[in-house]
């Protein structure tokens, strides 16, 4: 990555930031591109440590703008596509907000890419494509079927990234994460929901405690990214980063509770359940394919990130607010 000139888009989001630091760390040349706001305020590219954050150049500009688009990826070397509206209630209550976000900046990243014969792209999907497994492990096989407006979108814009590999023949590679946590992440994702009320008050209310998902640290993830990005065998095959263990809502609330260290009631709300036929019950990868193409396996336990996690919220309760759902 040494020399390299990478654009990241979402760079101010959690992995965004993540990947941003590791490719500075690497040497790269990073371009973020950040939604404007009249704040110039950056998102989590301002919890980077000073060096890294001095050497990133902030690109201020809105996915669904072409020319503004087309203007951030001139000269890069290599474009990983974060950038997304990615919270699952609030694509319940804006699916127009969220489909033009997802799929036109996609299709403006990728339609840039192509006039400029950029030699790298990366698209970012989700394992909300395929809804709840219909049978686990989750290979890249399995049928996509997506449960929620967001995840619509997701199939739509990985779907435009594969037209363009077939079409143009385009170097697309399309990483799949499952459920990415650690440092720097909102409340608006379940495991620092669960923490900051944990360390804060004597009650950690969640929705649905029965669902499974298979989570993955941050380092871990984004190490998938760069592996990808030095293997051509992954062009055109969209591919899974997860770590193929599932644990229930409820067990992973209990597991971080008891890492706290605090005794704490776990407590259901109906006030933060989806809609029932919305809810992905099932989530477990295969990630073969990424061990055989690429080499990529985790080397963080749910354990250690947890801990890493707890320790990071700790010291950043100020982020926080556990009086409110965020979504």
């Amino acid at each position: 990555m040494a020399g390299k000139k990478a654009l990241v888009t979402g760079a101010a989001g959690f992995i965004g930031s993540h990947l941003v630091e590791m490719l500075v760390r690497q040497g790269s040349h990073v371009r973020a591109f950040v939604r404007y706001n009249s704040a110039h305020w950056a998102g989590n590219l301002g919890l980077l440590p000073p060096e890294i954050r001095s050497a990133v150049d902030v690109y201020f500009g809105d996915l669904r703008d072409a020319e503004a688009v087309a203007q951030a990826v001139r000269g890069m070397d290599q474009i990983y596509h974060l950038g997304a509206v990615i919270t699952i209630p609030y694509s319940y209550q804006h699916p127009r907000e969220v489909f033009d976000v997802n799929v036109t900046g996609t299709l403006n990243i990728l339609t840039a890419a192509r006039d400029q014969n950029a030699p790298h792209v990366m698209i970012t999907s989700t394992s909300e494509v395929y809804g709840t497994a219909q049978y686990e492990p989750i290979d890249e096989k399995h049928p996509l079927h997506p449960q929620s407006p967001y995840a619509a979108s997701k199939v739509a814009a990985d779907a435009m990234a594969m037209s363009f590999y077939t079409s143009y023949d385009m170097p697309v590679r399309i990483i799949r994460p499952f459920n990415t946590f650690g440092p720097r992440q909102s409340a608006r994702a379940v495991i620092p929901t669960i923490i900051s009320q944990a360390l804060t008050r004597n009650v950690v209310k969640l929705g649905a405690l029965h669902p499974t998902r298979d989570l993955t640290y941050a380092s871990d993830t984004v190490r998938g990214f760069l592996l990808a990005a030095e293997n051509d065998a992954i062009i055109g095959q969209p591919t899974n980063l997860g770590t193929g263990r599932s644990i229930t809502i409820g067990d992973l609330a209990r597991l971080a509770i008891q890492l706290t260290g605090r005794d704490v009631e776990l407590v259901a709300d109906a006030r933060r359940l989806r809609p029932q036929k919305s809810e992905v019950t099932r989530l477990r990868a295969n990630n073969r394919q990424a061990k055989d193409l690429m080499g990529w396996e985790p080397q963080v336990s749910l354990e250690e990130g947890l801990q890493k996690t707890i320790d990071w919220i700790a010291d950043h309760l100020d982020l926080f607010d556990p009086e409110r759902y965020a979504f």
